[in-house]
């Protein structure tokens, strides 16, 4: 089989060193081309030194991209810089994952709204498809442009969607509650980020206004037809990665443990990457996995709902996601080059 040609755009960071590690032993893709407007000319190893010996190509400009013939590129490039990209590329005949949230809203206004910024390709919104395989595969499978989910969202959505799909729940008391890992702020140390302010410390930040509230809202809309509203909070942990969600809910009537369970086991029973646990989720059981590891439960004495979700935000949150939305574009095997089991301890 002729393998298919994978170009990377932004390689200093964690979502581009992540493509690499889980691209290098997939059997379908080759890797051709990876870029760096700040590192151009060194090798790729020189700034993941982990890959000495296993991923030594040199960086390029991303213009050498039109030198390349390329299937498919992601994009690991920040919000703002991948709307360019894709508006001087969206007619190649490459395909295009973009791992930014610059193209997973709907519209300009929202996007102005919660990123303060102006989208300068509002016709690539209309374009793109948002990249849940859970929820949009079929979609995703003719797609030219992608665009991949947050990691929170994911997180979220795939905790709530049997919830909201099954009308079980009141749509505007929904709360969701994220912890997450220092490397969800990406690769640039920051004064939040810096180690003496994250050891030993624990806090909540982007109060009301997270920009991922609104992707959430959207997603599950667009796969239920459902109008909701949520409340999002996230916590930075002192730990370097991982995302445990915790979801709570008012059912709208009469609901029990048992049913719940088996809701969910059904509803994801032919997922490859999500397992519906009867014990509490943990970051260890997905650290350097695809999977989403879920539990549903139910508490009589508050009739709330809850949910708990885990999975790693660099790969079920990012680049494995990613991966998994190339897989289907490309018609490949959906779990090629994902099926590394966690890493525990």
């Amino acid at each position: 089989m002729n393998k298919k040609k994978i170009g990377i755009i932004g390689a200093t960071g964690y979502t581009g060193s992540e493509l690499v590690r889980l691209l290098v032993n997939h059997s379908g893709v080759s890797i051709e081309l990876i870029t760096s407007e700040s590192k151009t000319d060194i090798r790729f190893s020189d700034i993941h030194p982990q890959f000495r010996g296993i991923m030594d190509i040199q960086l390029s400009s991303m213009k050498t991209v039109k030198d390349h013939e390329l299937d498919l590129v992601f994009l690991a490039l920040p919000h703002g810089i991948s709307m360019e990209f894709v508006r001087d590329h969206i007619n190649s005949n490459f395909k295009i994952i973009d791992l930014s949230g610059d193209f997973r809203l709907s519209s300009k206004e929202a996007y102005a709204e919660w990123y303060k910024a102006e989208h300068i390709f509002p016709e690539g919104l209309k374009k793109a498809v948002f990249g849940s395989p859970e929820f949009f595969r079929e979609k995703i499978k003719t797609a030219h442009l992608i665009a991949n989910p947050g990691c929170f969202v994911t997180s979220a959505i795939l905790a709530l969607a049997p919830l909201v799909k099954n009308n079980l729940i009141d749509n505007k008391s929904i709360i969701v509650d994220s912890k997450t890992g220092v490397s969800g702020a990406g690769v640039k140390a920051t004064d939040v980020t810096h180690f003496d302010n994250v050891n030993d410390n624990f806090k909540p930040y982007g109060l009301k206004k997270h920009r991922h509230t609104i992707e959430m809202q959207e997603a599950l809309t667009a796969y239920t037809g459902k109008e909701l509203t949520l409340l999002f909070t996230p916590h930075l942990l002192p730990v370097d990665r991982g995302i445990l969600t915790s979801v709570y809910a008012q059912p709208t009537g009469k609901i029990d443990e048992k049913s719940l369970r088996q809701l969910y086991a059904n509803f994801y029973s032919k997922e490859p990457f999500v397992r519906v646990l009867d014990d509490i989720p943990s970051l260890k059981r997905v650290r350097g996995s695809n999977y989403c590891d879920i539990m549903v439960n139910y508490d009589e004495r508050t009739n709330r709902v809850f949910v708990f979700s885990a999975i790693d935000n660099l790969v079920k949150g990012a680049s494995g996601q990613a991966i998994q939305n190339m897989n289907l574009m490309l018609g490949l095997d959906e779990s090629d080059g994902l099926r590394y089991a966690p890493l525990a301890p």
